[in-house]
Formats: C-alpha cells, sequence, structure tokens
C-alpha cells in the first residue's frame, strides 16, 4: 500500500468519526464519568473536567513517539515490546477470516465477554471462558508499518488507562462507524453514547497520530530524493 493511499485511508476514517461525533452531540444530558475524566452536563450546556485524561493523552503521544523511535518503526519489534507487558501476541493462519467471523479485523483486539470472547479464546488456545483480555491476533507474515503503529497507539492508550476500551463502547464504535445513520443510536443510553464518544476520541487520536507519521516520512523522502537529485548540495 502506497504512502499516498494509506493517508487517504486514515482521512477517510478520520471523516467518519467526526460525522459520528456530531450525530452523537444532538443526544447528550445528565452526567457521566469514567477513569479519568468526569462530565457534568446540565440541558445544553455542559462542564467537562478532563485534566487526568488530557494529561494521559499527552503522555500517550510522547511515549509512543519515543517507543517508535527506539523500534525503528518496525512491526516485529512493536511485538516483541508489547510481548514484554501481560499483553499477548498470536500469530494465527487466515486469522482474517477467524476475526471477521465476530466482526474483528487482526490487531488489538480489546476486552470481549460473551460467545465473541470464547470464540477468540477457542481461537487463541487461552483459557476457556466467556471473558477474554485484550490481545494482538494477526496472520503470520509481512504487517504494514503504519497499520501497526495505529493499533499500537490504541493499546498504549489502553495501558495508560484512557476511557472508550471497554466491551460495550467498543462493539458500539465498531456498529455505528460502519453505519452513522443506524436510528438504533437514539436509543442509547446517556452512559453509552458517552462511552461510544470515548471510543471514537481513542480511535481518532490514532488516526491523527498515523497521518503525522506519513507525512513525516514523506516529507524525509522528499529530503533524501532532493539530495540525491542534488548530488548532496545544499536544499
Amino acid at each position: 500500500m502506497n504512502n499516498l493511499l494509506k493517508k487517504i485511508i486514515y482521512f477517510i476514517l478520520s471523516v467518519q468519526e467526526k460525522s459520528l461525533t456530531r450525530k452523537l452531540n444532538h443526544s447528550l444530558k445528565g452526567s457521566y464519568s469514567n477513569k479519568t475524566s468526569k462530565t457534568v452536563f446540565s440541558g445544553s450546556e455542559h462542564m467537562t473536567l478532563t485534566l487526568k485524561t488530557e494529561k494521559h493523552k499527552q503522555l500517550v503521544k510522547k511515549n509512543v513517539e519515543d517507543i517508535l523511535k527506539t523500534c525503528e518503526n518496525n512491526p516485529q519489534k512493536l511485538l516483541d515490546y508489547i510481548n514484554t507487558t501481560d499483553t499477548k501476541v498470536y500469530k494465527i493462519n487466515h486469522a482474517d477470516k477467524l476475526l471477521q467471523t465476530i466482526g474483528e479485523e487482526e490487531g488489538l483486539i480489546c476486552e470481549l465477554t460473551g460467545i465473541k470472547a470464547l470464540y477468540l479464546n477457542i481461537c487463541t488456545n487461552s483459557k476457556i471462558s466467556l471473558k477474554s483480555k485484550p490481545m494482538f491476533v494477526l496472520r503470520e507474515g509481512q504487517i504494514d508499518p503504519l497499520y501497526m503503529i495505529h493499533h499500537f497507539y490504541k493499546w498504549y492508550s489502553l495501558k495508560m488507562n484512557l476511557p472508550g476500551f471497554d466491551f460495550k463502547s467498543q462493539q458500539n464504535f465498531k456498529k455505528y462507524l460502519k453505519n452513522p445513520n443506524d436510528k438504533d443510536i437514539t436509543t442509547l443510553s446517556l452512559n453509552d453514547i458517552l462511552g461510544l464518544q470515548e471510543a471514537i476520541a481513542r480511535d481518532q487520536e490514532a488516526t491523527t497520530f498515523c497521518l503525522e507519521i506519513a507525512q513525516k516520512n514523506e516529507g524525509a523522502r522528499n529530503v533524501k530524493r532532493k539530495m540525491s537529485e542534488d548530488g548532496g548540495a545544499n536544499i
């Protein structure tokens, strides 16, 4: 996948997420709290106390940047890093097809419950349970660096206890991102809506980060090409 196509894909994803966010903003009332922030709503006005969340978001971005430098943006080195933590990494033949059965994709799989968790635990030879822990599931073979960075960024956000990674929020995110016009969205409870907003925010942060990485890489390639064309002269 070339760099331009990657940027287009992540741009489209960002637009979809913003569209879904706008729809959700029309439905907010009451109050909601999560691990790192508390939001209080009163009619159309709301006050958000997110000092801890914002601090964690900044730490995520800085720490991921540092880790990427150390790992040289190498997908396998990032997986090796993940393996040093309590998050398991599984390489499975036809992982994409197996995951499609439960509406998941390769990369980071957040906590699942019920039949989906049982299915995933069986596929990964994990403990038989109706609850699964966050894990990475991938096919053997080459991994697209930008794709890996996107999932790594979300994983690190999860490790930093940023909200939006619980089972219900993630399932709603996958459902309504595919179809923001689904009328069922109007039946969500306040907590479900705000949990969904957090899930969207975490994915947007990873998407924005990937776009920045793509732009930096493109800029670096342009500099190298210019230097080569000029025979190393000043540019």
